[in-house]
């Protein structure tokens, strides 16, 4: 073969791998350092990028997305004496390739054990009730702590978060015990308070039931009343306006007398003194010759009174025919027996009660 064609084979082979050597791509979402004879040299961004051939190199590919990062669960002792195992995930991002390849050795296992430092450092000055209901609090702390930190190795962390919080079993059955109590304590707060409105609202209906009742009973005896004072009124100007002879009243009177007793609650009866007055009326009445002059009367009536309110015995000059008399005693008899039949039917039914005795009220 002729050298010179060996040479121009070689030659191109050569200049092929030349050029192979000094194009890079870079995909997008990395970065990759280069390094010059073991000197960063640069860092090249996504797309086709030159190097010059065997001089420089890629030293570290880089991706400058967001990353997630769990950690695993760590000890950590509270303020109260209490180990809890605390996990967290860490969200973070590249923003400078050259701090992140040259400032650490292991951004990750930096990042690991400054979280743990950082979180034993905020749980210590916390009890484990603080703990459990503060991770807001904590994950703010974190976060300030590692950014401020991770700041000069060119990483961001954009988020701390606190997995799980793992307290020792007998601190979770407490726990539990609590729990439940505090719930039985709310259900029985609002048992109680039920029953509370249950009885309030019950009270407030018998209230309106019983103000309603009352107010119709007001209003029941209000037109009862009217209506017994309109009758009244009626019978008074009926009376007054046909001019009644007293003699028909002193018999309506009479026929009055036997309900006196007639209603149950009676204990005694009052007789009224104008009984006798009464019967002398209804007398005259039935009589012959009209009623005596007050003077005569008088006179009759000094000399014969009865002590038991009964009709006085009329003189030997008294023109009363004996039809007279005897409707007047008759008139007397029924009265009399009227009251007594009263009274028998209230002692029967106030038995085994005794009534007492009803009382005459002379004239």
């Amino acid at each position: 073969m002729d050298p010179v064609v060996v040479l121009a084979l070689v030659a191109a082979i050569v200049v092929v791998f030349l050029v192979a050597s000094s194009v890079r791509i870079v995909p997008q979402a990395r970065r990759y350092n280069i390094e010059r004879f073991g000197r960063y040299r640069r860092t090249l961004q996504p797309g086709l990028n030159l190097v010059v051939p065997v001089a420089d190199r890629i030293n570290t590919k880089l991706d400058v997305r967001e990353q997630v990062y769990s950690s695993d669960p760590r000890p950590v002792i509270t303020e109260d004496n209490l180990v809890v195992n605390i996990d967290t995930v860490l969200y973070y991002q590249i923003t400078d390739p050259r701090s992140a390849a040259y400032e650490v050795a292991d951004y990750l296992h930096a990042i690991d054990q400054l979280t743990v430092t950082t979180l034993r450092n905020v749980i210590g000055s916390m009890d484990l009730e603080e703990t459990l209901t503060s991770r807001e609090e904590i994950n703010s702390r974190l976060r300030a702590v590692l950014d401020d930190a991770t700041g000069k190795w060119g990483i961001r962390v954009n988020r701390v978060e606190i997995k799980a919080i793992d307290p020792p079993h007998t601190i979770k059955e407490a726990m539990e015990k609590q729990m439940r109590a505090e719930r039985d304590k709310r259900a029985a707060i609002l048992h109680a308070e039920g029953e509370r409105q249950a009885k309030i609202l019950t009270a407030e209906g018998t209230k309106q039931k019983d103000i309603l009742e009352a107010q119709g009973t007001q209003q029941a005896m209000i037109l009862r009343a009217d209506g017994e004072a309109k009758a009244v009124e009626l019978v008074f100007q009926a009376v007054h306006r046909n001019n009644a002879d007293p003699k028909i009243l002193a018999y309506k009177y009479l026929e009055t007398l036997p309900h006196l007793a007639s209603s149950d609650n009676n204990t005694f009866w009052v007789i009224p003194g104008e009984l006798t007055e009464a019967v002398r009326t209804v007398t005259r009445a039935f009589g012959d010759q009209p009623a005596a002059q007050p003077e005569e009367a008088a006179g009759a009536g000094a000399d014969h009174t009865s002590d038991e309110g009964r009709t006085p015995e009329l003189d030997a000059g008294w023109t009363a025919s004996s039809d007279a008399a005897a409707a007047a005693d008759e008139a007397e008899k029924q009265a009399a027996a009227a009251v007594s039949d009263a009274k028998a039917e209230a002692e029967a039914a106030k038995s085994p009660q005794t009534p007492r005795r009803g009382q005459t009220s002379r004239g």
